[in-house]
């Protein structure tokens, strides 16, 4: 799982009542929020044959919302995060819609937030047509890059912000780090003026700490002006969880056996000492293998440092030693 993906995921879950608001300007007449809402990630996945799953992105959304003409009814929204230009989207799209609308007989309304940066990449309908039979499915989109950062910055609803942090990161390219770094400061600034819940606040904090990436040095540098400028360190949930993804997707390429490897060695000798020395080394091996792939998908050597509970001298050595710095 992508580092986007988990940020995408959870920022979705956190504010989607917002972007409920964010996409329909009237929200409040059109759902009912007091009956709450339900992500049905488990019946998603259920949809697709066990083979197909490793294609289904992990920020594909399916949620239960109440209607307010419809009474005890439900609704389903399907969101598609999609940040690159995949020539069987529009299939795709259509293949969640009717297998989505076999199974529950809802009524079922789709969006696709395009996160990417070909201004040319705006597919909105799937059709097909066979000797008189044809069909035209049509879906909602909403494509970051044409947004307008004055006019977001403007807006007070929350999901505002997460726009925001995103178009600032596709327009990382236009930039220098020194103005990036000023561009996500100023976000910040703007973020907690808004008033917004603390929750949210939170939630929307992280997700521009880990979206708009900066090398090592500027990374620091932010986060030092974070704590003067909230007074504190935001919590590391979401850094938490991007190691701990890079952990398991290590290990699964088979990267962290060193500890097992080493245990089994000790074993047969019949030696502690053997064991202790393979356990030493695969934890070693871990962690070595844990601060890469948090270097790699942009978390800051101090936070890193933080997780892993290795000093930040050690931890630039290692960078260092892999070629990394």
């Amino acid at each position: 799982m992508k580092k986007n993906d988990i940020l995408w995921k959870g920022i979705i879950e956190d504010l989607f009542d917002d972007l409920l608001r964010f996409l329909y300007q009237d929200a409040e007449k059109i759902f009912d929020f007091s009956k709450g809402l339900e992500f049905l990630d488990k019946e998603l996945e259920d949809l697709f044959p066990q083979k197909d799953r490793e294609n289904i992105r992990y920020v594909d959304k399916l949620v239960k919302v109440y209607h307010r003409e419809k009474g005890e009814q439900w609704m389903l929204f399907h969101i598609e995060v999609q940040g690159y230009n995949d020539p069987e989207f529009r299939e795709r799209m259509f293949t969640y819609y009717y297998r989505i609308r076999d199974k529950y007989r809802k009524s079922l309304t789709a969006w696709a937030i395009f996160t990417d940066s070909n201004k040319n990449f705006r597919p909105d309908q799937f059709e097909d047509s066979f000797l008189g039979t044809s069909i035209n499915y049509r879906f909602n989109t909403y494509k970051i890059l044409d947004q307008d950062a004055g006019d977001l910055t403007k807006n007070t609803n929350p999901f505002a912000s997460v726009i925001h942090t995103v178009l600032l990161a596709l327009r990382k390219g236009k930039g220098d780090e020194a103005e990036l770094l000023n561009l996500k400061l100023d976000l910040v600034r703007h973020l907690l003026n808004k008033g917004f819940k603390k929750q949210k606040i939170r939630a929307l904090m992280n997700f521009l700490r880990f979206y708009v990436r900066l090398n090592p040095e500027k990374s620091a540098i932010f986060e030092k002006q974070l704590e003067t400028i909230t007074g504190k360190t935001y919590p590391m949930g979401i850094e938490e969880l991007i190691l701990e993804q890079e952990r398991k997707a290590a290990e699964k390429k088979g990267l962290l056996k060193g500890e097992k490897i080493g245990e089994k060695r000790g074993e047969k000798r019949g030696e502690k000492r053997g064991e202790k020395r393979g356990e030493k080394k695969g934890e070693l091996k871990k962690a070595i293998q844990i601060i890469l792939a948090g270097f790699d998908d942009g978390l800051p050597i101090p936070q890193i440092s933080r997780i892993t509970k290795i000093p930040e001298q050690e931890v630039l050595k290692i960078l260092k030693e892999e070629g990394r710095v």
